[in-house]
């Protein structure tokens, strides 16, 4: 045993960082086989007979996410590594900088980009993901909040917040944001390809633009525009 613990050059000083990079695929496994829309019929079997249950199946999958990706690393933090949040991101930073960026951004690139991509077919097929919308416009609201308050932000947090800051130091910026990237990026695996490849893409610029703030609540505002639009897109127009 020892001989392997010397072989990885096991660092016991480096526990929480271990931590950290475990948690990755950790909680992202346990999201995708306990955690995904798919899943609540097997805990609630009942409910597979409600005419709504495709929509409260997503709210769980975004809740699940919530809980595995937010709470989680969140008392991670505070009770194992007790650091203040906003060294994982969780204040504004550079609020003039990171306002104007999101200004510029969904204007001139995220709105047009968006429009043109709802109209391609394998991404009106993906999206929304709860289907049901289609035919009750009503739930939208509640829909796209839920995605909003547990979903996006849990996502930014965890990757662009927990993973990023976590590692940043140990492994340094680009590393940082090469590792949340790759992470981010498997996630999306079964989305259309073009959205994979977006992602990577997309992942280091986020990543770049968090370190860059000192905030993961700008990129949350990019993040969080992309995927309701697509939606509304699709839905209404």
């Amino acid at each position: 045993m020892k001989s392997l613990i010397k072989a990885v050059e096991f660092d016991k000083n480096q526990i929480n960082t271990y931590l950290i990079l475990l948690s990755a695929p950790l909680l992202l496994t346990v999201y995708w086989y306990y955690g995904s829309a798919e899943s609540l019929g097997n805990y609630f079997p009942y409910l597979q007979n409600d005419s709504l249950f495709d929509f409260y199946s997503h709210i769980w999958q975004f809740f699940s996410f919530f809980i595995l990706t937010f709470i989680i690393p969140l008392i991670f933090i505070k009770t194992r590594l007790k650091l203040p949040l906003s060294d994982f991101g969780f204040g504004l930073g550079d609020f003039k900088f990171g306002l104007k960026f999101i200004l510029i951004t969904i204007p001139l690139l995220v709105i047009p980009l968006i429009f043109l991509s709802s109209k391609m077919p394998d991404i009106q097929r993906e999206y929304p993901l709860a289907k049901l919308l289609h035919t009750h416009h009503e739930l939208i609201f509640w829909y796209e909040t839920a995605y909003v308050l547990f979903y996006y932000i849990a996502w930014e947090f965890f990757f662009r917040g927990f993973l990023l800051f976590g590692l940043k130091k140990r492994f340094g910026a680009m590393n940082a944001i090469l590792i949340q990237t790759i992470s981010s990026c498997l996630i999306h695996l079964g989305k259309p390809d073009g959205e994979i490849i977006g992602s990577i893409i997309i992942g280091i610029i986020f990543g770049a633009l968090a370190l860059r703030t000192r905030s993961f609540w700008y990129v949350l505002i990019l993040h969080a525009a992309i995927g309701v639009l697509t939606d509304i897109f699709i839905l209404l127009c």
